[in-house]
């Protein structure tokens, strides 16, 4: 069984200034950052960094990617009824939810957990000698990476957070406004963001021989991801005001230069992304979360944002059916006759379970939806042997008949264990090459080089086209009638500024649909409100009652609300976002 970089360490960190007014002594049995700034115990705080995001919970603890999916028209909550894990029906449905809705609190808390943890190996690292450590600015690099991806969470979800770094002293923490005084946008908190990933760039090297740790691309990736919401300026009420193409111009040889470097292509097939068997073996893999089963530890460090989201389907899977692909989603992937999305009315035709069957095989489909959606009748995971079923959805009446498949293994997977909930310990890869591409191609699209931009949708496009090996049934037929197209100016298109635009957001949702990718994108385009809006007034008529209180109200629903717990903490040095 693979080997994995973190290893949980509990390193509790007690400030004692407090104490000194006191007594000027050091308590007995606390563990001072002056007592772990050493070469021999130094490690012992990175890895404790390290360690924190991969074993964050499923509820009410990880920023989970999918998550965001529930906010989005990518997925239902799903689970065992609306009542199921309450609090993510009230954020789905954005009316319900408040500043005391459950399941927000511990988000916040936890990835300011992660924060600390990096802050306190930095200032660790700070204090040892590079003699006698000579790693210690690549460890420093790596804190601020991971730093950096914790704040990343944070601003995407919450937008209003306070920022700090190893230089401010613990007892002034809670003297940081999360939105201060005067500001007019958000751009400094972004600002502070994109440093620690520039500063990670500068000192990581090209490559790392243990995998997990980053690399100069993977942080270069997310300078160039925070440059991508820069772009799109947002006043005080989440609007999007302005498209700075300057900060666009800047992200571009960001991306040029990962993508020259040679280091990464698209895999062969899209599978590979989302295989047990491949972990740290894809060659569009730019950063992994690092994941294990037999390691020596009782249960290993298995994922445990995704154990919910495994079907209802014993004797195969125990539990428990939350994330489940909308109907919306699925048609997402439907093609014309020409093979190219259906852009303005791929969700006319409803699914029922009357025609489910005859839905499938009487449209054709983008391949990407064998490799996202579980369709009952067809192989489970590629297993050709494993039909996947009705029986496998837990409240079909309510959330249907689609599961999530990319976070999920096969049903003899050696990275399955059921500990009542279906834990794994496949690795969650956080960013993937074809983002870089896309995220290029959107770039020369708003900057009006849309004929640039078209060989790299077309690029993803074709390998998606290569990617239906492993949709077969044991026969050998097609699972499904796919049929894909490249984009084909003056043919099955006129590539025009508009239409890449449009081509482009397609393609976003297509490629990373049930990542927790589609949401992030609605909100930073400025478009979640008429995307959401739309979605709530199709589902209601085709009898989801349970969304009738969706309502996407813009200015307010863009983020979450900043936690009542956390506010009360702050001694009023917080201020809630607008609207809740």
């Amino acid at each position: 069984m693979k080997k994995h970089l973190v290893h949980i360490l509990l390193i509790v960190l007690v400030a004692t200034a407090g104490c000194k007014k006191f007594l000027d002594v050091t308590p007995q049995g606390v563990v001072t950052v002056e007592n772990v700034s050493t070469p021999d115990k130094v490690d012992g705080l990175v890895i404790a960094a390290y360690a924190w995001l991969p074993h964050e919970g499923t509820i009410n603890a990880r920023m989970s990617p999918w998550l965001a999916d529930i906010k989005s028209d990518d997925s239902y909550k799903g689970g065992g009824g609306i009542g199921d894990q309450l609090p993510w029906y009230q954020w789905e449905v954005f009316t319900l939810n408040n500043a005391n809705t459950g399941n927000n609190d511990g988000i916040w808390y936890a990835e300011y957990q992660g924060v600390s943890r990096c802050n306190t190996a930095i200032k660790a690292l700070n204090n040892v000698n590079e003699s006698e450590y000579p790693l210690k600015q690549q460890r420093i690099a790596e804190m601020k990476f991971l730093r950096g991806y914790f704040f990343l969470n944070l601003k995407r979800w919450y937008k209003w957070i306070p920022y700090f770094d190893e230089t401010l002293p613990i007892d002034s923490i809670k003297t940081v406004p999360n939105r201060p005084a005067g500001v007019t946008n958000d751009l400094a908190i972004w600002q502070h963001i994109y440093n620690d990933f520039d500063a990670a760039a500068k000192v990581l090297p090209a490559d790392q021989s243990e995998p997990g740790r980053p690399t100069k691309y993977a942080a270069q990736a997310l300078m160039l991801e925070a440059l991508m919401w820069m772009a799109y300026e947002q006043d005080m009420s989440n609007k999007v005001i302005n498209i700075n193409k300057e900060t666009l111009a800047k992200a571009l040889p960001i991306a040029d230069g990962i993508i020259s470097s040679g280091k990464y292509s698209l895999a062969p097939d899209y599978a590979i992304n989302f295989l047990f068997d491949y972990d740290n073996k894809s060659p569009e893999s730019i950063f992994e979360w690092q994941y294990s089963h037999s390691d020596g530890t009782p249960n290993g460090n298995l994922n445990g944002g995704t154990p919910l989201n495994a079907p209802w389907w014993p004797p195969s899977f125990s539990c428990c059916d939350f994330h489940k692909a909308s109907y919306n989603v699925v048609n997402a992937f439907k093609t014309d006759a020409k093979g190219i999305p259906m852009f303005d009315d791929y969700n006319d035709q409803d699914i029922t379970p009357a025609n489910r069957s005859t839905y499938f095989t009487g449209n054709k489909w983008d391949p990407r939806i064998g490799h996202t959606v579980a369709i009952p009748g067809l192989p489970w995971k590629y297993q050709q042997n494993l039909l996947f079923d009705s029986s496998g959805s837990r409240d079909p009446a309510t959330f249907g008949y689609f599961n999530s498949l990319k976070e999920n293994v096969e049903s003899n997977s050696p990275g399955l264990v059921n500990l009542f909930w279906m834990w794994n310990s496949k690795n969650e890869i956080a960013i993937r090459y074809d983002r870089i591409l896309l995220q290029k191609a959107e770039i020369l699209i708003r900057l009006g080089r849309e004929q640039e931009a078209l060989p790299i949708i077309n690029s993803i496009r074709q390998r998606a086209a290569n990617s239906t090996g492993r949709l077969k049934f044991v026969n050998g037929t097609p699972t499904l009638p796919y049929n894909i197209a490249l984009y084909v100016n003056g043919v099955n298109c006129n590539w025009t500024n508009a239409f890449a635009w449009k081509a482009l957001m397609f393609e976003n949702r297509l490629e990373f649909a049930m990542e927790g990718v589609r949401w992030y994108d609605l909100v930073r385009w400025g478009i979640a409100a008429s995307t959401m809006n739309a979605y709530f007034a199709k589902e209601l008529p085709r009898g989801r009652s349970w969304l009738k209180d969706g309502k996407f109200t813009a200015g307010r629903d863009e983020f979450m609300p900043i936690p009542q717990p956390q506010i009360n903490y702050a001694f009023g040095m917080y201020q809630q976002n607008p609207g809740y």
